[in-house]
């Protein structure tokens, strides 16, 4: 084979290519600490994990049986006795700084939220 020498380049640079993102990323990439969150005292709704993997989801739920069925009150399945009203109020209660608690951990996973577009923040209702 004569183009051994091209057939090893191509290789190199195909190879090359293809790892680019790895490369990149252990050149370039930093390492996001997990952010550090005013948590209020006592408990939340739901135990803290499965609020990380499912507000967004029980927040959804929220609005559709509020609207859609005028179910207003929440029992919690981590604290059976506990009732909770279906609003935001209910989180701000507890969690009373947008920026200090929602955007920090928005911000850690790369989300944007469109919540604040029609619903008011701690801060605001405050005033």
């Amino acid at each position: 084979m004569y183009d051994t020498k091209y057939v090893v380049l191509i290789t190199i640079v195909f190879l090359a290519a293809i790892t680019s993102p790895i490369w990149y990323h252990g050149i370039v990439g930093k390492v996001v600490a997990e952010p550090k969150l005013e948590l209020p005292e006592g408990h939340c709704i739901e135990d803290k994990e499965w609020m990380k993997a499912n507000h967004m989801k029980l927040l959804k739920e929220w609005r559709d049986e509020v609207v859609r069925h005028a179910d207003r009150t929440y029992y919690s399945f981590t604290y059976p006795r506990e009732a909770y009203d279906k609003n935001t109020e209910t989180c701000f209660s507890c969690h009373t700084s947008k920026a200090n608690f929602c955007d920090k951990c928005h911000e850690y996973a790369g989300v944007t939220p469109n919540c604040w577009e029609c619903h008011s923040t701690p801060e605001l209702l405050k005033k």
